[in-house]
């Protein structure tokens, strides 16, 4: 394909060419004709001469004109190449870098199609590890419904020996009570066993220095000191029965319920 801007060129040279041939056939013509014997006057010569020569000139102006508007075409032509040059340079930058991002887009797309066909494989493996996991639950929920009633029954059981521990505390403090009733008892006994030990013993002193019997026999003084160990072993027994029954809270001969201490250790005191 040939430069643009040589074609103008010789386009150009063309058009200059043909005017300058035009204007020397135009000279040569009209000096022929000038020069003819049987032609014109030389008045009417010189006046057609002069209107030609007038033609010629602005026949050169108008080639004038004509030349500055085709350089300035053939100018605006080479600024417009140019630009295009650079548009067409631009153009095929862009093409390289969009093949170049589409390589890449391709290089992308294979590693995106093995990356999904491992998350497909990593979304069966979880599937089956959440049927197992599923499964798993179903076996610890059926434990934990176990483990719940275990503890329900334990604590009912605990709640119930909570009960019974309360229950024992309340026969503890009143076998306490009871006791401390029972030493009081003791206490007032061994004080009436004492004031009647010392009675039983002032008493024949008395006797003997007021009347001065005769010696009695080993038989009669026994008699009134026999009433004594008697009195020492009702208060003894009887505080050794309320302390045993105090102490401890006895079942009945059935095995079933439990006695209450108080009861117990009004019953033993009773019969002692």
């Amino acid at each position: 394909m040939a430069d643009p801007a040589k074609s103008s060129q010789t386009a150009k040279n063309v058009v200059i060419a043909l005017l300058s041939l035009w204007s020397i056939i135009s000279l040569i013509v009209i000096v022929v004709w000038s020069t003819s014997p049987d032609l014109k006057s030389s008045a009417q010569c010189r006046t057609e001469l002069q209107d030609a020569t007038e033609k010629l000139e602005g026949v050169k102006v108008v080639c004038r004109k004509d030349k500055v508007a085709l350089e300035e075409q053939v100018e605006a032509e080479r600024e417009k190449q140019d630009k295009q040059r650079a548009e067409i340079l631009m153009l095929l930058g862009n093409l390289n870098a969009t093949n170049h991002t589409l390589e890449e887009c391709r290089q992308e797309n294979l590693v995106l199609q093995a990356n999904v066909s491992v998350l497909q494989e990593n979304i069966e493996a979880l599937r089956q590890t959440e049927a197992n996991l599923t499964a798993q639950i179903g076996l610890q929920e059926d434990q934990i419904d176990a483990l719940e009633q275990n503890v329900t029954q334990a604590a009912h059981e605990t709640e119930a020996c909570a009960s019974l521990r309360v229950a024992a505390e309340s026969q503890m403090l009143a076998a306490q009570s009871q006791n401390r009733a029972c030493e009081s008892r003791k206490q007032f006994l061994d004080k009436k066993l004492l004031k009647c030990t010392q009675e039983d013993s002032e008493a024949p002193q008395q006797t003997q220095q007021k009347q001065n019997p005769p010696t009695p026999t080993p038989s009669s003084d026994a008699a009134p000191l026999s009433g004594i160990p008697a009195l020492m072993l009702l208060g003894l027994g009887e505080a050794a029965t309320c302390r045993s029954t105090a102490s401890t809270v006895v079942q009945d001969e059935g095995g079933g319920a439990w006695t209450d201490p108080m009861t117990a250790v009004q019953t033993s005191c009773l019969r002692t």
